[in-house]
């Protein structure tokens, strides 16, 4: 059959399922079974369970259960109440003023948590009420978290590469530290638009009456200190080759329980609400994972993915080119699916036109995360903006409009990338891996 008929007979009964809600994982199963089932002649059962068992049974995969119970921990820690005291005095002079602790806050956070929901629903939580009690305008304290809340999609400890490195099979340490200089620009880029703003609209900007000593900024900064030492012990650990990606993560976990409990927040009710919320958010990407997993080896069985990149392979498209068909291809599908999702539903067919155009699968990773990080913030799913509705009562389009101009900034982030590669690749090329990363 033609590869295009087959893919177009996928496409129906993937969106099929998904539009009649079923789960996403669920779905995936779905197609996987028909594909193996109608297309070729492998025992659909016994190929899909003995496939999903040698994907599930990762060692990989361990980290990720744990970066997200760390994140969970923190969530219901003082932990934002305290970084938005250490940040503000810092802050508040810079052109834009305390707008900045949102992308600051995020970035932070970002470094220990890996999600941009627990991201964003923490630095909200911490941010909205004081920027709003200031008189800063609405549309900056919504578009500037909901954009940055992204980072914790790049920033390592990410879940999203997480799930990528498993699926193309890469290291994860190495992955996450070519998150970080990227990451790090990005922010920085979010910072420009706020500063810019502030020169082009100063009457919107209130004035800051009280001045703070050096003394008095040095004095608050001290309530960073956790955090800061938590994302060395973590992030250090791994670029200096002393532990893998899953032995950051239980790092990460003992040192979030530490602080915790220090902060006097570890109570019995948080720690097991912390452990269930984990447990759930675990549950749903392994489903994804697993599904994901069975429509690989059904692709693999019915030779689609390699009938694609011979098929792109023919068209003679530049790596310029291929890969801005990639980017409009992840911003269509990222409206509609999840981050996660996204990726492993695709990499199957990606993956080998990537690969075939000679593109550095580290390198893609961080590209992926960038057009997916714009996913987030487009309408009808973006998931952040449905995050960002919750906790402000705001209308859908009001939020993605807010969000639109860090929308653009990601854009230009992906043309930084091709530009300048090794922003991404310089950290991950010159770390001491740790054996198994």
């Amino acid at each position: 059959m033609d590869e295009f008929a087959l893919i177009g007979i996928f496409l129906f009964v993937l969106f099929l399922l998904l539009g009649t809600g079923v789960w996403v994982g669920l779905a995936l199963f779905g197609v996987a079974y028909l594909g193996l089932e109608m297309f070729t002649t492998r025992p659909a059962g016994e190929a899909m369970l003995t496939r999903i068992w040698t994907g599930s049974s990762s060692w990989t995969l361990t980290a990720l259960p744990m970066f997200i119970w760390m994140g969970e921990i923190l969530f219901r820690s003082r932990l934002s109440q305290d970084m938005f005291r250490g940040l503000a005095p810092w802050m508040a002079r810079l052109p834009g003023g305390l707008v900045h602790t949102n992308i600051v806050g995020c970035t932070i956070f970002a470094a220990v948590s890996g999600s941009s929901a627990a991201t964003l629903t923490t630095v909200g939580k911490m941010s909205i009420p004081e920027l709003r009690k200031r008189g800063y305008p609405e549309y900056m304290i919504v578009g500037t978290l909901a954009g940055a809340a992204t980072l914790g999609l790049m920033i390592p400890p990410s879940l999203t590469l997480i799930v990528y490195g498993v699926s193309v099979e890469e290291s994860i340490s190495k992955l996450f530290m070519a998150g970080i200089l990227p990451g790090m620009v990005l922010a920085g880029m979010f910072m420009l638009y706020v500063a810019g703003w502030s020169w082009l609209r100063p009457s919107e900007v209130p004035v800051i009456a009280e001045r703070t000593t050096l003394k008095e900024k040095l004095a608050e900064s001290r309530f960073l200190i956790p955090i800061v030492l938590l994302i060395l012990a973590v992030i250090g650990s791994m670029y200096a080759g002393w532990a893998t990606a899953t032995e950051a993560a239980a790092i990460g976990v003992i040192g979030s329980l530490i602080l915790a409990a220090v902060q006097g927040s570890l109570s019995w009710e948080a720690f097991t609400q912390s452990l269930l919320g984990a447990t759930r958010t675990s549950a749903m990407i392994a489903l994804i994972l697993m599904g994901a997993t069975a429509l690989t080896l059904a692709m693999g069985f019915t030779g689609l993915p390699r009938a694609l990149a011979e098929y792109i392979g023919a068209l003679g498209l530049s790596k310029f080119s291929l890969l801005m068909a990639l980017m409009l291809f992840y911003i269509v599908l990222g409206m509609f699916l999840d981050g996660i999702s996204s990726v492993v539903l695709t990499m199957a067919i990606v993956q080998p036109m990537v690969m075939d155009a000679q593109i550095d699968l580290i390198w893609f990773g961080i590209f992926i995360v960038v057009v997916v990080e714009m996913a987030q913030i487009t309408p009808p799913i973006g998931f952040n903006l449905f995050v960002m509705q919750g906790i402000t009562k705001h209308e859908m389009g009001y939020i993605a409009k807010t969000a639109l101009p860090l929308f653009a900034i990601m854009v230009v982030m992906v043309f930084v990338l091709i530009w300048f590669p090794a922003l991404a690749t310089y950290l991950p090329d010159n770390m001491r891996t740790a054996a198994g990363g």
